[in-house]
């Protein structure tokens, strides 16, 4: 269970850095 939140937290991390570098381009 932790190993899942974890994960999924880095992958919001993630996904809000592509989003902003897209808004970026």
């Amino acid at each position: 269970m932790s190993s899942t939140l974890k994960k999924r937290a880095g992958f919001t991390l993630i996904e809000l850095l592509v989003v902003i570098a897209i808004i970026a381009i």
